[in-house]
């Protein structure tokens, strides 16, 4: 089975719960582009960063990224405010421009996770694809 969500409404979701809007592109089959505007000595800049789904290990989402120079610092601080938010728990670094989205530690994602098995992430032109298959329930 499978569930599409269009770049625009993660955009929304995300905007909505973080205050922020992050446009979110195409970038490959596991990929997409992210850009976030910073002001820099009173200019507003665009940085981006190719985020990619590396793999899926049972309730686990292994991402990385990359995007150049200085990336990586703004990552980390990043990461380090959104661990202090509402589903920050779920978010813990790794070595090598790593992430790892622990959907366990969440109890709506658990619950959901009980019910069915995440096998891929992926990505075309227009949306985010959610590939899942439902778990056997009676056994």
């Amino acid at each position: 089975m499978e569930l599409r969500l269009t770049y625009q409404e993660i955009s929304d979701l995300i905007e909505k719960k973080a205050g922020r809007a992050l446009p979110i592109v195409y970038g490959g089959p596991h990929t997409v582009r992210v850009s976030y505007d910073v002001n820099v000595l009173f200019k507003s800049a665009s940085v981006g960063l190719d985020l990619t789904v590396d793999r899926i290990e049972g309730r686990d989402i292994f991402l990385s990224y990359s995007g150049g120079a200085g990336i990586d610092f703004m990552v980390r601080q990043a990461l380090s405010m959104a661990r202090t938010r509402p589903g920050g728990e779920l978010i813990e670094p790794l070595d090598g421009n790593r992430i790892l989205l622990a959907l366990s530690k969440n109890p709506q994602a658990g619950t959901l996770l009980d019910h069915v098995e995440l096998r891929d992430i992926r990505f075309d032109e227009r949306y985010a694809i959610i590939e899942f298959i439902p778990k056997d329930t009676n056994i």
